[in-house]
This record gives structure tokens, sequence and C-alpha cells, in this order.
């Protein structure tokens, strides 16, 4: 014990830390508390609001050009190409 410091100023430093200890022990509890009351979604918890996905994709679908669409397609890319 400090010979400057009495026995109540000692006393009184102890219980000071120990109520801010105790102090930020309960903020984080009340913290976590409220986080976890406030948090819109819980895990593995669908959203209602939203459609139900598919699970697989769709399939692909493909479209055969005409000898004339070709061309105006290989038009475009050159002239998109020439922009550069």
């Amino acid at each position: 014990m400090p010979e400057h410091a009495s026995f109540l100023q000692l006393l009184g430093a102890a219980v000071l830390a120990l109520a801010a200890v105790l102090w930020v022990i309960g903020l984080t509890r009340v913290l976590r508390r409220a986080r976890a009351e406030s948090s819109p979604r819980r895990p593995g918890s669908a959203l209602s609001a939203l459609p139900h996905q598919r699970q697989a994709a769709p399939e692909l679908e493909a479209v055969e050009l005409t000898p004339a669409e070709r061309d105006a397609f290989a038009g475009l890319i050159r002239q998109l190409n020439d922009g550069r």
C-alpha cells in the first residue's frame, strides 16, 4: 500500500474500477441483445416478400440467324471495332 494514499482512497479506486468493468460488461450485453433483436433476417430463414427462386437454371435458347442478319451483325461488329 502506498504511503501517500489512505485506505479509503485505495478502496474508492478499487470500487470505481470494479464499477467501470461491470458497466462495460453490461453495456456490451445490452448492445448485443439490441443488435440481435433488430436484425431483420435470421440465419436460415427465407425472405417471404421474394418469390421462390428456381433451383436449376432455365434451358438455353438459340435462334438461327438468316444470312442477311449475320451480315448485318458482322457489319455492326466492324463498326464497333473501328470506333476504338
